[in-house]
């Protein structure tokens, strides 16, 4: 599955934050987005997997192949672990939770609520989810936040064995995860505010 990405424009509040974005995302590959906070990362990986329109541009090979996983971990707290997987597992017609639990060491986990968890616990629950969605895209909104190294390290691994199966990824994040991956930095895509005076400006 390839996803193709041309002269893009990323809107946040209606107000364009990336413009003129094109690249190509192959299968087996992992593109890493780097800008600083606030940069437009979130927004565009938000309109990727079509949880807003773009403003301008195509993007295609996107339909129903991204798995988003955001800042907001995506859990029902009052199911366990396994009943979390298990729900996501049917929504998304996967047959077995059992690699999404052994990735990220849920097994001791397994019957404990989701609200019973802490921090790094629901991370590594949130991106077990992933693993059931069927998706060939994953993309990615700092996804190590709240993760130890070891947590670290599983995620990296995930994301290997997905790449191995045919998947891609799309990963905004500012740390280091040792895997063989491109980088698209946002920053000189910035879009450009209308300059004083234009007519743009007398309808703000």
């Amino acid at each position: 599955m390839t996803l193709i990405v041309s002269n893009l424009t990323v809107t946040r509040g209606g107000l364009p934050v990336l413009e003129g974005l094109n690249f190509t995302l192959e299968a087996g590959q992992a593109l890493i987005l780097r800008g600083p906070n606030g940069s437009g990362k979130t927004t565009l990986l938000r309109t990727l997997a079509g949880l807003q329109p773009a403003g301008h541009g195509t993007i295609k090979g996107a339909e129903e192949q991204i798995a988003y996983a955001g800042h907001s971990d995506g859990l029902k707290l009052t199911m366990s672990v396994v009943e979390n997987l298990t729900f996501w597992a049917r929504v998304f017609r996967a047959d077995d939770i059992a690699p999404a639990l052994a990735a990220y060491d849920l097994g001791p986990l397994a019957d404990r609520h989701a609200g019973t968890l802490s921090a790094g616990q629901k991370r590594r629950l949130g991106l077990a989810r992933l693993m059931v969605t069927n998706r060939k895209i994953w993309a990615l909104d700092e996804p190590t936040v709240s993760l130890d190294k070891t947590a670290v390290g599983q995620f990296a691994d995930a994301v290997r064995a997905h790449l191995g199966q045919g998947g891609s990824a799309m990963i905004a994040t500012h740390i280091d995860l040792g895997l063989d991956a491109d980088v698209l930095d946002v920053t000189p895509f910035r879009a450009r505010l209308p300059a004083p005076g234009t007519a743009d400006e007398a309808y703000l």
